[in-house]
């Protein structure tokens, strides 16, 4: 009977061992995921340019066809006299296919480098540019984050010294109610606006006056760092279901028959006990 015994414990201690049905993360994504959709360790919204021709943006961080003018990263356009108007609107492509869900009370962090050159003031230099006063000839640098049709967010940057880059970097945080982002109803869109006037003119003789430029890094140099909750990525949740509503058993898959397998061990290792003591 000391046998049975002996055999009794060690299948108790061998049922009790936690077993885990492969790893946890490599479930949550799989190796054929789209890197241009969000996953745990991508986070990070990045915008692309073919020249003015389309933009675009994902959360790959390199794109071999977004590399802007003659591959160098970035996209520019100029005008020697007249309004450049800017208008670039990054939207998701591909749309996104996953829900998520940010942290509340979480921060978004944006970083974009920008350039301009040229007449960032009113009409008759008076003064600095006034968009309410003059809006046909300047407005300021605007960047909004729209979630599908909803504008959740907009950054207006004053204008600096004409003919430097300036790298900009806002924040704000996710509110309560407004953490959801569902799929292909809140695709996100990053739309950058600004308006800057060339008086360039020049002679035979003279040259006098600036052109109008204006210039934006893509990829590294223009990202959206999204503070997405982990658990987005549990599978209930990517089914309409509630945060973390998969509890402990989805984080540890078998754990129930474990538990169950180890309670009938144990009252097996107890009966042998008991026929012991009887004997």
């Amino acid at each position: 009977m000391r046998g049975k015994a002996v055999f009794a414990v060690l299948v108790t201690l061998f049922l009790m061992t936690p077993v885990q049905a492969g790893d946890v993360s490599a479930q949550q994504q799989s190796q054929d995921e789209d890197p241009r959709q969000p996953s745990a360790n991508n986070t990070t919204l990045y915008i692309w340019a073919d020249g003015m021709n389309q933009f675009w943006s994902h959360f790959n961080s390199s794109d071999d066809e977004g590399m802007g003018d003659d591959g160098a990263g970035e996209i520019r356009e100029q005008k020697d006299q007249g309004v450049i108007t800017i208008k670039h609107r990054y939207t998701m492509d591909p749309t996104l296919d996953k829900r998520l869900s940010m942290t509340t009370g979480g921060e978004v962090r944006g970083n974009f480098n920008v350039y301009y050159e040229g007449d960032a003031d009113s009409t008759d230099n008076a003064g600095p540019c006034q968009p309410s006063q003059t809006p046909n000839d300047c407005d300021w640098l605007n960047i909004t984050i729209y979630k599908g049709q909803s504008k959740i967010y907009q950054h207006t940057e004053s204008p600096w010294p004409a003919g430097n880059w300036k790298n900009i970097q806002f924040s704000w945080f996710v509110q309560e109610g407004n953490e959801t982002w569902d799929g292909l109803n809140d695709n996100p869109l990053i739309e950058v606006t600004m308006k800057v006037k060339g008086d360039y003119q020049e002679d035979i003789i003279f040259a006098s006056g600036n052109p109008a430029e204006f210039a934006i890094e893509l990829g590294d140099g223009g990202s959206l760092l999204m503070p997405i909750d982990p658990m987005s990525w549990e599978e209930e949740f990517q089914e309409g279901g509630e945060l973390g509503g998969s509890g402990d058993s989805e984080d540890t898959p078998g754990f129930t028959l474990v538990v169950a397998s180890a309670a009938i061990a144990m009252a097996a290792f107890i009966n042998t006990r008991k026929e012991e003591t009887e004997e």
